[in-house]
């Protein structure tokens, strides 16, 4: 059985607000796949980044520090964990999440119950198979050791528990203000800064050595210019397929 979300998050999240809030680009793919839902519940909803604002919206989160960084602006989240949503079946047109499912305990319960609550599932997350599309590996190979990064969800899991419809990929663009763990592909320099990592969950599960050598690989690799000479092409682009996918599941 997987950690539960609530407790890591008590202790890996205190700093998240720091960095994480919603990007504009990645809120329209997300809002759009939600279509004409009317109600919408957001599971494991953290601060409350990426909640629409133009129809009623629940929130469900089951770490308390989380729910304490939830801005003035977003409605109030309740306590609570995806395997045992306490809802009645078929209250929202729409349950949704954002890179969360890797941190379930039991994600086939836990889908169960989306399908319980709602008669559509959006969910934001990575697709594993585009692993190695993220240089980050190269510098932290022990984040793919993690147990939220051993055998993460990705389209086939869900394809087996879901009705899904439709999977997109999400570009994230190189100037991303929302911090997440891949966001800075084109700006490594963003990864030796503590605070960004802080406000990634991969890097915060890190043994402190670990989390510390990776950092000493990548500066070494920035200095020298072997970074640049990898991967230096990315800093051209201005959006780019790391492996971020919108998936739209049920009725």
């Amino acid at each position: 059985m997987r950690r539960s979300l609530g407790s890591s998050y008590d202790e890996i999240g205190q700093s998240y607000s720091a960095t994480r809030r919603e990007d504009p680009r990645i809120a329209a793919v997300i809002h759009s796949a939600l279509g004409a839902a009317k109600s919408v519940l957001n599971v494991g909803a953290g601060t409350g980044n990426y909640e629409p604002r133009d129809r009623t919206v629940i929130a469900l989160e089951p770490s308390a520090a989380m729910i304490a960084q939830r801005s003035g602006g977003a409605v109030s989240a309740v306590q609570g964990v995806a395997e045992a949503l306490p809802f009645a079946s078929d209250s929202f047109d729409v349950a949704m999440g954002v890179l969360t499912v890797h941190h379930w305990s039991d994600r086939v319960r836990g889908m169960r119950e989306l399908r319980r609550v709602a008669r559509r599932q959006v969910l934001f997350f990575f697709e594993p198979a585009k692993v190695d599309a993220t240089w980050i590996m190269h510098y932290w190979p022990a984040i793919r050791e993690l147990p939220t990064e051993v055998d993460p969800p990705g389209e086939a899991f869900f394809r087996s528990e879901l009705a899904v419809q439709d999977v997109r990929p999400v570009l994230v663009p190189a100037d991303c203000v929302d911090g997440f763990g891949g966001a800075y592909w084109a700006r490594p320099e963003a990864y030796l800064d503590p605070t960004v990592r802080g406000g990634i969950s991969s890097f915060t599960q890190l043994d402190p050595a670990e989390a510390a050598a990776g950092h000493r690989r990548l500066e070494r690799a920035l200095a020298s210019g072997e970074w640049d000479e990898r991967f230096g092409d990315l800093r051209a682009l201005s959006e780019f397929d790391i492996g971020y996918r919108i998936l739209v599941a049920g009725d």
